[in-house]
């Protein structure tokens, strides 16, 4: 399997880019519909820092998993979308993405399918998860996930997390970048606030619908907010 993901990080500053980059949450969608070698995007809003559901106007995501990664530099380097991107975005970093593994589904897909040729040392690790949260379980969800996310802003071996979104309060994704595995492994088997969360999550059954997924970073095009979040080897 050749397939690749692509998650560009979007920030922006200033009313009139801010309220651009709002409204493509909706106008982007009939363009990428059309991008060959496109299997599946997600056009994605944040959080405040905190992994809050106020949103964070200033910071976006493109998600998109490609059949290989020639769909994605065609996009990339020749899109009017992206150009669209680059002049409005005070940064733009995109992360190149082979699937390591992936349970779940999201928008009843699975859309990621492990890479068939993995790195022996990449430049790090991106881990998604996603939910859909049911509405009777909102206000239940909500007050524990300030306990949960407080001991990942120390976490050892972190390069960046946010939390990312469909629809604010209802539909929510969390990223985070790691140097490597054994950090990110650390930090999942350790915390006791994030083992308390997995075990509220089968106790009270949150979701609609939720995924998990691991993937190398082998690649990286751009600085996020003026610093390099990966660097090649």
């Amino acid at each position: 399997m050749k397939q690749i993901a692509t998650l560009c990080l979007l920030n922006y500053n200033g009313f009139t880019h801010k309220f651009w980059a709002l409204k493509m949450m909706q106008m982007a969608k009939p363009y990428l519909k059309s991008v060959e070698g496109l299997r599946f995007y997600k056009l994605l809003g944040s959080g405040k820092e905190g992994f809050k559901p106020q949103p964070d106007w200033s910071v976006y995501a493109l998600l998109q998993v490609w059949d290989d990664e020639a769909s994605a530099e065609q996009f990339f380097e020749t899109s009017d979308l992206v150009k669209h991107y680059q002049f409005h975005a005070d940064s733009l970093c995109c992360l190149y993405l082979k699937s390591i593994t992936a349970h779940g589904f999201w928008s009843k897909q699975q859309p990621f399918k492990s890479h068939d040729s993995l790195d022996e040392n990449p430049l790090g690790v991106a881990i998604i998860t996603r939910a859909s949260i049911k509405t009777s379980q909102l206000k239940r969800f909500w007050r524990y996930v300030p306990t949960a996310q407080r001991p990942i802003a120390n976490a050892e071996g972190l390069v960046y997390t946010k939390g990312f979104g469909e629809l604010p309060i209802w539909e929510m994704a969390t990223l985070s970048l790691w140097e490597n595995m054994d950090y990110a492994k650390a930090y999942a088997y350790t915390s006791q606030e994030h083992r308390k969360a997995i075990s509220m999550t089968r106790q009270y059954n949150w979701y609609k619908e939720e995924l998990f997924s691991r993937f190398q970073v082998y690649k990286v095009k751009g600085q996020w907010q003026g610093r390099e979040l990966f660097k090649s080897v």
